[in-house]
């Protein structure tokens, strides 16, 4: 069972965002010493040319650290227009056959929706058998749900479990907030998502007030924290830098 299922305190994930290898390794080789836990790889941001088995292997095997992979639909800034669903799901499982330790199935492959979970059962269907593949890959799952905007906590625990009944072993939501009012109710469905889900989870936020959230989900129950090492064009400006993360969980380990 992987080290994101198996946690003993949630790890500290550097996300990696690169459109070739190189950059992928040297950003690995720099988060490494500075305390990261596990890597996220974003290949929806890979140039076409590097993606083939080889070079994944390559880079599965910068690090015994998990990885966490994504596999997102095209839009500016990644490279995945005019892929099909089928397709990305495949490269999913192609890339848990290289190594990958968690890949990370969007709640609406197969039925495109807004705010990212389908109630199409015949997508439903398709994302269950889709996950029995990877499962049989020997990888582990992650279903996100990006709505991207403030949503009641009844909601995000509606959106949690139909990720857990479809098979996903963490549940990922993100959500926003535009006020202080907002951010403060998200801390509070963090506390609600770790009394009621049966899986791991990560319940992040969007919008203007997220630091908070952002920087304390570990504290309150996510398993994990997305952060990066540095921030250049790629980056995504709301996720901490690792170095500052090591910082805060230092601190608040002290009582």
């Amino acid at each position: 069972m992987s080290a994101f299922l198996t946690y003993d305190k949630p790890l500290l994930t550097c996300m990696v965002q690169a459109d070739n290898p190189e950059r992928i390794k040297e950003l690995v080789s720099r988060a490494l010493p500075e305390g990261a836990e596990a890597i996220g790889m974003q290949f929806c941001k890979m140039l076409p040319e590097y993606r083939r088995p080889e070079v994944y292997r390559e880079l599965f095997s910068l690090t015994e650290l998990p990885t966490y992979v994504t596999n997102y639909r095209g839009k500016p800034g990644r490279q995945n227009i005019g892929k099909s669903d089928e397709t990305l799901g495949d490269e999913l499982v192609e890339l848990a056959e290289c190594g990958a330790t968690l890949c990370d199935v969007m709640g609406d492959y197969y039925d495109p929706t807004e705010g990212e979970l389908t109630d199409d059962p015949i997508a439903i269907k398709r994302q269950r058998d889709l996950i029995g593949r990877i499962h049989a890959a020997g990888g582990e799952v992650l279903m996100s749900s990006h709505v991207l905007k403030f949503t009641p906590a009844e909601r995000v625990l509606e959106i949690a479990r139909a990720h857990a009944a479809r098979g996903a072993d963490i549940s990922k939501i993100v959500t926003g907030a535009e006020t202080v009012e907002e951010e403060i109710e998200n801390l509070r469905i963090l506390a609600l998502l770790k009394k009621e889900m049966k899986i791991p989870f990560l319940f992040l936020s969007g919008g203007s007030c997220n630091r908070l959230s952002r920087r304390l989900g570990g504290t309150l129950g996510n398993c994990m924290t997305l952060c990066v090492r540095e921030y250049d064009a790629l980056a995504t400006p709301s996720q901490p830098l690792l170095s500052d993360m090591v910082k805060i969980r230092e601190l608040l380990s002290h009582q």
